[in-house]
């Protein structure tokens, strides 16, 4: 194939856009696997895994204050029962959907945080991920938390992983940015036959490096597309897949999951991951079933991950962070869903996680213009994971230094 055809391949094919090749944007698994021959990670270096759910999952019905004045009023057709849920004291419990997170937090390795948000919420999804993800609530800047601290951890891209088509914000730094390595959503030529897939993807003499990158790249993303789908494959066919929305977030958490276990269990350098699930955004004809639909797709990749981790020592240093960008509003909206809301959960879990009940149940009746009021300001979330896991200094990464004591 000549080096032009070879060229306008690439780029149709989705493995990078035309700008992407021109700056070398285009990582590879096999690029994250050759940093497992590096010597600059310490032995007892902890790994996060960070997880988003784009869409704004609700809060409410993930951890269920059924005991709560006005709880039943406030949810209708919504509410659960102290029967129902999966109890973590006497006056909240998990969804019925959690059941292997319910496994998790009976034996101490999940972290379930209450109330976690930040001043002045906005309501917008895209403003608040922002927020979120540069964890600069009062004005968003163009650097994300974690893209911040590669900066400070030597700015090679590999320290930071995103199993994204594009980079998210939450990596992207000052002076670095962490490596998107796509591994799926092909979008092949019409014509294209199977057998030719790998002959395309091998590098061609004296073609430039950027192009042979990228065409390392898609070499990579036939052989990553099908470990995808025999993963997929072992989900229940059945259960239909949430789609993402224009959020953003992805559907198949198990798949980059697995991938994050691949490289986690070859002692990869990587310190970062981040991966994510959409398709939270549940404003009508939703009713307990569909929320509970997306939540058991959440539990049974966080714990199949969790026990998989368990089983190595590098998996027992990993920690899972879990956040959307916003709750839901506290009462039912008549459609038989939520609308955009503020204050959440988050959870973190891993063998290094001290579980348990962290900040407090906002109150459902002190509420503000009908949101509920944050108790955790999330960034003591992003400095605990910075100083425990990471080893940063969380008042150079976010101007904030109060930590959320015994997480980790």
């Amino acid at each position: 194939m000549d080096a032009l055809t070879r060229r306008r391949f690439l780029i149709t094919s989705g493995v990078v856009g035309a700008a992407g090749l021109a700056a070398g944007g285009a990582w590879t698994l096999r690029d994250v696997f050759d940093t497992a021959t590096w010597d600059d990670r310490p032995g007892d270096a902890k790994t996060l895994v960070l997880v988003t759910l784009y869409g704004g999952n609700d809060g409410l019905a993930s951890v269920v204050p059924f005991a709560e004045k006005g709880y039943r009023d406030a949810r209708g057709d919504l509410a659960y029962s102290g029967e129902e849920v999966l109890g973590l004291d006497d006056r909240s419990g998990l969804n019925p959907a959690f059941a292997g997170l319910k496994k998790l937090y009976d034996t101490k390795q999940l972290a379930v945080i209450r109330g976690v948000g930040y001043p002045k919420p906005d309501h917008s999804h895209f403003r608040s991920m922002d927020i979120w993800q540069t964890a600069q609530p009062d004005r968003p800047g163009n650097t994300g938390w974690l893209g911040r601290w590669l900066d400070t951890f030597g700015g090679d891209p590999r320290h930071a992983v995103s199993f994204e088509p594009v980079l998210p914000p939450v990596l992207a730094g000052a002076t670095s940015a962490g490596a998107a390595v796509p591994v799926t959503g092909l979008a092949l030529p019409n014509g294209v036959q199977t057998a030719t897939l790998r002959k395309l993807g091998a590098v061609a003499a004296g073609e430039p490096p950027l192009q042979a990158r990228a065409a390392r790249a898609f070499a990579d993303l036939v052989s990553v597309d099908t470990l995808i789908d025999s993963v997929d494959a072992a989900e229940d066919a059945d259960e239909p897949e949430p789609a993402g929305t224009g959020t953003g977030g992805r559907s198949d958490l198990r798949a980059q999951l697995d991938l994050v276990a691949r490289c986690v269990e070859a002692n990869v350098a990587t310190r970062v991951f981040s991966v994510s699930l959409g398709g939270f955004d549940l404003h009508a004809s939703a009713g307990r079933s569909t929320q509970e639909q997306i939540l058991q797709r959440l539990d049974d990749a966080l714990t199949a991950f969790a026990t998989r981790m368990a089983r190595t020592e590098a998996g027992r240093r990993v920690v899972v962070a879990v956040y959307s960008e916003f709750g839901r509003r506290v009462a039912a909206n008549g459609s038989e869903g939520t609308d955009h809301g503020t204050a959440s959960n988050m959870f973190l879990l891993g063998s290094p996680v001290r579980g348990g009940l962290f900040g407090e149940q906002p109150s459902l009746s002190d509420l503000d213009n009908g949101d509920l009021r944050f108790v955790v300001d999330f960034r003591s979330v992003y400095a605990t994971l910075l100083k425990d896991v990471l080893d940063a200094d969380p008042q150079q990464i976010l101007g904030y230094s109060t930590t959320l004591p015994g997480l980790l």
